[in-house]
């Protein structure tokens, strides 16, 4: 088996999981956002990359399950992910933390590239697999 056609198949399998456990998925990110983002912390970590970058794909990573699982709640449930950043954000000055209206908007592209992500992912995925079952 070719490298590639074995992570394919890896990516297929982890596709399958998300799907099945879609908003499992979504919870578990939830709340290490949360957690992650109103622990007190003296400073904050080193980490690569910029604190905008890390929202946006925080919150990519949070709606992706349930928009590639196509939930009917998918629309209300990103709506409610957008409404709990925005509470995090107000928060956050209470927990020795720092707040701010552009986090608050990359939460809001992460939003919308993980959405537009998942919908692409899952196009590819019938794709895949409709070209699987041909050959």
């Amino acid at each position: 088996m070719r490298l590639i056609d074995f992570l394919r198949q890896q990516l297929i399998t982890l596709l399958a999981f998300v799907k099945a456990h879609a908003l499992l998925c979504s919870l578990a990110v939830l709340v290490a956002i949360t957690v992650l983002s109103l622990t007190p912390l003296p400073k904050l970590p080193e980490v690569p990359g910029t604190d905008k970058l890390h929202h946006f794909i925080a919150y990519a990573a949070l709606i992706f399950p349930v928009a590639f699982a196509q939930l009917r709640q998918r629309i209300w449930l990103g709506f409610g992910f957008f409404v709990w950043s925005g509470a995090i954000e107000l928060i956050q000055p209470m927990v020795n933390r720092y707040g701010e209206w552009l986090d608050l908007a990359a939460n809001g592209l992460g939003l919308l590239l993980g959405y537009a992500v998942a919908l692409l992912f899952r196009r590819w995925r019938v794709l895949n697999l409709t070209q699987h079952t041909e050959d």
